[in-house]
């Protein structure tokens, strides 16, 4: 994908919040974008982030004091904190979320009013609470003047060997109703859509108050004033050609990630499953699930979801006939950084940055789809009355 320049000829202006170690900053600057702020209140995320960028865009410390040093911009991207609403002053079924970081995010958009904003965060945030969670940061977000769309994405859709799924949200900003557009869902997913879900409804989709939102949110959706339309889409079109754990391994690791006295020991008292689950091989299991208790994995399919949780650094792979964990390098390569990308802080350090990061090809894709507006044109959208929404496609 090319440079991304807006209409005047000038690098599109970025700002990056809870920037954690940079995964939004190495899309945009892969992008050719110019990142004019960014913060974290983490110290060790802004060490590595300062190492990496220089620190003349780096604000560290807390968001809610450095509102009055973010310039203007045209698009806002934040891996934000999954941080639960109050359940005070609950309207209509939808959760307060005034007092939270989400609300620092709407905050620093009604100031602003980017062109643009992209959002990321887990997969569970369109279920947990019975969906109130979501659809309050829908609702926050749809106050505002944009016109917003999510989907379910999943690592492995960019090349990278990682079953993890991340729900992102993008928003355009409305200043022409018939600019907006769909850029997460192609025109194939949405043929689909429409084929085998909506039949005879070809020249509409039936839209909802959010309000009378179900319990679990679907892997796609978009979202305006209030009101939202949403279903599955079976396949991404746009796959790039899978990798298998085995391809970014290192070849000689160093001793200490071995541990093959105490893996065979624990052997003797789990169960054999050898099985994909979600694409990961499961080796052995105390209890013969996914992922309960221990659990050993193999490198033919792809890596569990890495998290910042300190117990899963010491998950043990089978490479070759030896068992270790994975190192800090093969965490990196996971989520699409550099491998050295953290390596002024310690190994244990780096597998939670690495952990708790937004992967960079995840990022890149999302932000080339919302700059490049490709997708299906809104031809007409009005304020929703009943619970539909005609749009022209």
């Amino acid at each position: 994908m090319g440079k991304i320049v807006d209409i005047n000829k000038r690098k599109v202006k970025a700002i990056e919040l809870f920037c954690g170690i940079g995964g939004f900053r190495i899309a945009t600057d892969n992008l050719g974008l110019e990142t004019v702020w960014a913060n974290d209140i983490n110290p060790l995320s802004c060490q590595v982030y300062k190492t990496a960028f220089g620190k003349s865009a780096l604000h560290e410390g807390d968001i809610r004091s450095l509102h009055e040093t973010i310039p203007s911009h045209d698009i806002l991207t934040a891996g934000f904190p999954c941080q639960p609403f109050s359940s005070a002053g609950k309207k209509q079924g939808i959760r307060d979320s005034r007092g939270t970081l989400f609300e620092e995010i709407i905050r620093v958009i009604r100031t602003h009013s980017p062109k643009w904003f992209v959002l990321e965060n887990v997969k569970r945030l369109i279920s947990m609470e019975h969906g109130d969670h979501f659809a309050t940061i829908l609702q926050g977000l749809s106050k505002l003047d944009y016109f917003v769309e999510w989907r379910l994405l999943n690592t492995t859709f960019f090349g990278l060997p990682q079953n993890r799924e991340r729900v992102v949200l993008v928003g355009t900003r409305i200043e022409n109703i018939k600019s907006a557009s769909i850029a997460l869902a192609n025109a194939n997913d949405l043929t689909n859509v429409i084929r085998h879900d909506l039949a005879e409804l070809k020249d509409h989709f039936r839209w909802r108050n959010l309000g009378n939102h179900r319990k679990t949110f679907p892997g796609w959706g978009v979202c305006y004033k209030g009101t939202f339309y949403s279903c599955d889409l079976d396949t991404f079109h746009e796959s790039q050609p899978g990798r298998t754990l085995a391809a970014v391994l290192e070849e000689n690791p160093h001793s200490d990630f071995f541990m093959d006295k105490t893996t065979r020991q624990r052997i003797q008292d789990s169960i054999f499953v050898n099985r994909l689950v979600g694409g990961v091989r499961i080796l052995y299991n105390q209890n013969g699930g996914a992922r309960m208790g221990y659990t050993v994995f193999g490198i033919d399919g792809v890596a569990p979801t890495l998290t910042a949780s300190h117990s899963r650094h010491y998950e043990r792979y089978k490479v070759g006939n030896r068992y270790r964990r994975l190192t800090n390098k093969e965490y990196a390569r996971l989520q699409g950084f550099p491998d050295n990308h953290c390596s002024d802080t310690s190994i244990f350090n780096q597998y939670g940055l690495y952990g708790n990061a937004v992967p960079p090809p995840l990022a890149q894709w999302v932000i080339g789809k919302v700059l490049a507006q490709k997708g299906i044109p809104l031809e007409s959208i009005e304020p929703v009355k009943d619970t539909q929404m005609v749009l022209n496609l």
